[in-house]
């Protein structure tokens, strides 16, 4: 973990000394070349911009390439990736900065601009990409040789998970892969494999492994074609886990193009990654969340104030509403809402709201219907616990109820839960398990297609439900 976190310094150190380098030379042209002749004597370093350029430009493009979520995953970027995104980070910040402070330059003609930004353009690219793929290179050989690796759990003991194993102990480069223990299946086997790896269990140990080996990051099924009825099993089990699922492929994945090969010379796997958004697509959700949740905490003000007011005149009692659910990777927390029903309502154990529910108060069923009860739960977005747009977070009991029928609903701790989902426009709440159950499937689709345009479209269905009050 230390040594990552070199890494992670060293990126962060290379850029902002690419920054420093690129202002100094680019500041240097413009007083020589280009505005040189306006004053007709060179004065390099007799403008305070320099100064100011050289606090603020390196910090800018330190968040520039923290929101594209260039200081993730070192260890797993590929250099000639890392090249490509790197060029296009690079062109459109040089737009922004030179825009920002450059446009006001003493110049010619227009010419003297297209040379600015060009040279502001290679001089950033070069410098970083020089700094980047030196530091890589050095990670590169880490892993290649060993020294640094990913724990690597293997589910499976047969033929084809023995292949697997001893096919990476002939590489002469290491890809990674620190195996901690494999998981047995249908028997025990006697190979190379079973002999040099400690047997943490059988598959029904999963979950228990994986608890007590949290260092695990990485997780290879390798079973053979006669249980593959069990891999759509594996599957969901690990669908709240934070590792990176690889399947060895049958000929049938290959052909139908499902594999993705990690390293040119490497094994190829069907690899199902632990995060469904791009880093830069789960930076930007995170921050319009947080700075959407402010601004709506500010707005609303006088909306949550009313009804607070009504909800202590009601019955006296509580204003909010505390309750534990469940978040993301299946972590409780708990929630807060505007209290919609009166003091001890579930003394009998946990219930589902239905219609005509009595024990809702009057307020209480006003903001239901306007969703106005889930105005808190900004502060669960803040505090980032919460999404502003996920699936509903449920509370364990119903949660294992759910599960019991659809096992599939593991899928929802993959991500943070949401105040709204495409799940609550397009069904709304429910009275009932079988309910939640049929509302799943809408979670399971925006799972499956999260994007950041997405969320924009299930946040207008949002303001068009609590507009035409269709919540109940």
């Amino acid at each position: 973990m230390k040594q990552r976190q070199r890494i992670i310094w060293a990126y962060l150190f290379g850029d902002y000394l690419a920054s420093v380098l690129t202002w100094y030379f680019v500041f240097l042209f413009r007083k020589c070349f280009i505005e040189g002749h306006h004053f007709n004597f060179n004065i390099p370093f007799q403008d305070s911009n320099f100064f100011v350029g050289i606090a603020i430009v390196p910090e800018l493009w330190l968040f520039f390439h923290y929101l594209t979520g260039t200081y993730t995953d070192l260890y797993k970027k590929s250099r000639l990736q890392e090249l490509g995104k790197t060029l296009i980070v690079t062109f459109f910040g040089a737009i922004l900065i030179f825009f920002l402070l450059l446009l006001n330059d003493y110049v010619r003609n227009f010419h003297d601009y297209y040379f600015t930004f060009l040279v502001l353009l290679s001089l950033q690219f070069l410098f970083t990409v020089i700094a980047r793929i030196a530091i890589l290179y050095r990670v590169k050989t880490n892993i290649w040789s060993g020294k640094v690796g990913f724990n690597t759990l293997v589910i499976g003991s047969s033929q084809r998970a023995n292949d697997l194993y001893e096919e990476m102990k002939k590489r002469e480069r290491n890809f990674g892969f620190h195996f901690v223990g494999y998981l047995e299946l249908n028997g025990r086997v006697q190979n190379t494999l079973t002999k040099e790896l400690k047997e943490l269990g059988k598959l029904d140990a999963l979950e228990t492994v994986l608890e007590q080996n949290p260092s695990i990051e990485e997780i290879i099924i390798a079973i053979e074609s006669s249980e593959h009825h069990l891999l759509n099993d594996i599957i969901v089990r690990l669908a709240d886990k934070n590792v990176t699922i690889r399947i060895i492929p049958d000929m049938y994945d290959i052909l139908s193009r499902t594999v993705r090969m990690n390293h040119a010379i490497g094994e190829g796997f069907i690899e199902i990654p632990p995060l469904l958004l791009s880093e830069w697509q789960k930076i930007t959700k995170r921050w319009f969340d947080v700075i959407a949740s402010i601004l709506a905490l500010i707005f609303t003000l006088p909306v949550t104030l009313f009804v607070a007011l009504r909800i202590k005149l009601t019955d006296g009692g509580p204003i909010f509403y505390l309750q534990e659910r469940l978040g993301q990777h299946g972590k409780p927390f708990k929630i807060y809402k505007f209290r919609s029903m009166r003091i001890n309502a579930e003394t009998n154990g946990p219930q589902l709201t239905g219609e005509n529910d009595e024990r809702i108060t009057s307020i209480g069923k006003t903001i239901r219907i306007y969703r106005i009860d889930e105005l808190p739960q900004f502060i669960n977005v803040i505090k980032g616990e919460m999404s502003i747009v996920g699936p509903r977070a449920e509370r364990r009991y119903f949660a294992d109820r759910i599960i019991e029928i659809a096992p599939h609903y593991r899928q929802v701790f993959k991500v943070q839960p949401g105040i709204t989902s495409l799940g609550m426009v397009k069904y709304g709440y429910a009275s009932t398990v079988e309910e939640m159950v049929k509302r799943l499937k809408y979670d399971i689709i925006y799972i499956e297609n999260m994007s950041v345009m997405m969320d924009f479209k299930i946040m207008i269905y949002t303001v068009l439900t609590v507009i035409y009050g269709r919540g109940k």
